[in-house]
């Protein structure tokens, strides 16, 4: 056969070269600066990734910065942390727009600066002096400090868990002014300093007492803030009849070890709370986080409460749509896509790869849509057989069992294409650094990326398809260039699934997800 690189058909000459090389060196397309902040802001996590160190997308996300308007910064600022759930990315972007234009910052800063652990992010990123200010000055201090000002002592208590910087350290570098006795004796307690203990908040007193030994009701207080005292077994489970939802999530080790659920009637407490549907909403949980639950548990946590991680994961991902029609998910398996999903962090790496947010995405697509075909690949289309009935624990974890190797996605295409497969939405997730499939020769700027025109193939027989790639890294290529049929998109959380939903209806403009971003209210 001829060499399809140098003979294509008139439909493949119509499509648009690959512009740009990705992470292997291999033919890409570039996106937008608007679109690559928005990939990088939704997936970031400003850790290391496979590709790269974290200094390393620090300084893209900033360069890209400096190409966007203020505004669509400031919009995806609170795109990405009302609807992404992500943290250190949007609170730098905040942090940029303190230098860039506070009068934004102001519009924005409640929305985005939403807890006590995005204003320590906040700081810490201004302080640091990279995105151009190593001092809060006056217009970020009014907004830390009316922060502070509309939160009460009891919210500004449990807010006050976390170091470098603390709250405490917030406060001495704002001043806020004490409208009352009662939150001058706050202040002072937080800041170590003279105060007037009668004063203080009761919950404040309440924790003091307690320390002391003098309280037998455990307070309300953040965990990390109980588990600074040495505590018997009635003690620890007293805090898990109370722990919320994510205390209850990442600590069932914990309460393990000390014997709480040995303690008649707590284990089908906890499970119960772990699968309540309106606490798994309000907890804003991303499925692979009930995954990486699921994984950590030992022994020693009963089968009921392992069995109820589960029911939370299909809460987690009951939002994913039906679509109409023949769908086709593409899940990534191969060698790079086995990176922490949330980057390298000496001593703090998630113990979830991007394989098991594919896998997780593909089983949650499969389970809602039956009919649906899920064809995982790496060199090759990689053999599996899964049940649509199975959980989608079970059928995610068969998913990031299978082999990998190196990345080449066009491979999945191209098998329907020698099928002549029918269909009507392909979606890819992967992190796009497809290279086995990269042309050798010169001049390859010329034509189409492999997966492109294996689209062009698929698209010639089902001319209303529409393909989603769906990206869970921080990079700015992708192998199939954004048009009317075409979404590119980053992240992972519950409503990119009603994004993909919503284009494959045909409900999004032509610039489909940096639209979306861009109607974002100031």
């Amino acid at each position: 056969m001829a060499n399809r690189t140098l003979f294509r058909s008139l439909a493949g000459r119509l499509v648009p070269g690959a512009n740009t090389l990705n992470a292997e060196c291999a033919p890409a397309y570039a996106l937008s600066p608007q679109h690559a902040l928005a990939q990088y802001t939704a997936t970031g996590c400003l850790n290391g990734t496979f590709y790269s160190a974290a200094g390393e997308d620090l300084a893209r996300v900033l360069g890209l910065c400096r190409e966007v308007e203020p505004e669509f910064i400031a919009r995806t600022a609170v795109f990405c942390r009302q609807q992404g759930f992500m943290k250190d990315m949007p609170a730098l972007l905040a942090a940029v727009l303190a230098s860039r234009d506070v009068a934004l910052l102001d519009r924005v800063f409640d929305r985005v600066i939403d807890t006590g652990k995005m204003l320590r992010n906040f700081v810490q990123i201004v302080r640091s002096g990279v995105t151009g200010r190593k001092s809060l000055g006056t217009a970020p201090k009014r907004l830390v400090r009316r922060w502070l000002e509309t939160r009460t002592e009891e919210q500004l208590f449990r807010a006050s868990v976390g170091q470098q910087p603390s709250l405490a350290d917030v406060i001495k570098m704002v001043h806020p002014k004490p409208v009352s006795a009662t939150r001058a004796a706050f202040y002072g307690y937080l800041l170590d300093r003279g105060h007037d203990a009668a004063a203080l908040p009761w919950l404040v007193n309440r924790f003091e007492a307690f320390k002391a030994g003098h309280g037998a009701t455990v307070p309300d207080v953040p965990f990390s803030l109980l588990t600074s005292t040495p505590l018997d077994r009635e003690t620890w489970t007293a805090i898990a009849r109370q722990a919320p939802w994510q205390t209850t999530r990442m600590n069932l080790n914990t309460f393990a070890r000390h014997g709480v659920f040995e303690v008649e009637g707590m284990a089908g407490l906890v499970a119960q709370r772990l699968r309540d549907p309106e606490a798994v909403r309000r907890a804003r949980v991303f499925p692979y986080q009930l995954l990486s639950a699921y994984r950590s548990t030992d022994e020693r946590v009963p089968a009921q409460v392992r069995d109820a991680l589960q029911d939370a994961l299909e809460l987690a991902t009951q939002n994913v749509p039906a679509i109409d029609g023949k769908v086709y998910v593409l899940p990534d398996v191969s060698g790079s896509m086995h990176a922490p999903v949330t980057g390298m962090r000496r001593g703090a790496s998630s113990q979830v790869r991007c394989v098991d947010v594919a896998a997780l995405v593909a089983a949650s697509i499969l389970r809602k849509n039956p009919s649906a075909e899920v064809l995982p690949f790496a060199n090759e289309v990689v053999a599996t057989k899964l049940n649509p009935r199975d959980t989608v624990m079970t059928n995610a974890e068969k998913l990031a069992a299978l082999p990998s190797g190196g990345t080449n996605c066009s491979a999945p295409l191209a098998r329907l294409n020698r099928r002549r497969a029918r269909g009507d939405l392909v979606l890819y997730v992967s992190d796009n650094q497809s290279w086995l499939d990269a042309p050798h020769l010169p001049g390859w700027g010329g034509s189409p990326t492999e997966t492109m025109a294996e689209w062009v193939a698929f698209k010639c027989r089902n001319p209303r398809a529409r393909l989603v790639c769906l990206d869970i890294q921080p990079f700015a290529t992708t192998q199939a260039v954004e048009r009317e049929d075409i979404l590119n998109i980053g992240g992972f959380s519950d409503p990119v699934f009603s994004i993909i939903a919503a284009f494959a209806r045909g409900e999004l403009t032509a610039d489909h997800w940096v639209g979306l971003i861009e109607k974002t209210e100031l």
